[in-house]
């Protein structure tokens, strides 16, 4: 199951379209509160009830961890233990480790992205600590995917298709979905 935390002040499109086109793919994946309370309410106000809360996460049942951006969203992202320790097993197990927007700051600032390429939004390149930045929609270098914002939302999602599964079935959802490149 590829995990997408949810923490207050989380951009919704970022989090949403993403889950969506998984779904879309037939890929198991599950919105996850970084609180025990399911109820998380995005940075435009938007309330979400996420699948899991945090204490029904099972770390052995992820085959990965995306990172939706947002302002609190992110800073509070960072501030989980929880999701810290979630990574943390992400990047051990060679698992797919996602973050769009202001959140791959956070996989530079936990060590992370050196010696990677990676992007982010532009005001967040500075914090991509021990990255080459790239200054394309999204970046996949290994099993660590990063993208830009929510202008970039879909790409991302698209990516991660292609890497589960493969770019046929990625280009027949964006043919689905009326999506132009």
């Amino acid at each position: 199951m590829i995990c997408v935390f949810l923490a207050n002040g989380f951009e919704e499109i970022e989090a949403l379209a993403f889950v969506d086109i998984l779904r879309r793919a037939d890929i198991d994946v599950k919105t996850a509160s970084i609180y025990s309370d399911y109820n998380v309410t995005g940075a435009h106000k938007i309330q979400v009830k996420s699948d899991l809360n945090i204490n029904e996460l099972d770390l052995n049942t992820i085959t990965g961890v995306v990172l939706p951006g947002g302002i609190p969203g992110t800073p509070n992202l960072l501030d989980s233990n929880d999701v810290k320790k979630a990574i943390e097993y992400a990047i051990n197990n060679n698992l797919y480790v996602g973050a769009i927007c202001a959140a791959p700051m956070i996989l530079g600032k936990l060590g992370y992205l050196n010696g990677k390429c990676a992007t982010s939004y532009p005001d967040f390149q500075k914090e991509l600590d021990g990255a080459t930045v790239l200054q394309t929609n999204v970046v996949k270098d290994g099993n660590i995917i990063t993208s830009r914002g929510a202008g970039t939302a879909h790409d991302f999602a698209f990516e991660f298709v292609k890497a589960i599964k493969n770019g046929d079935l990625a280009n027949s959802i964006k043919s689905a979905m009326q999506y132009s490149i």
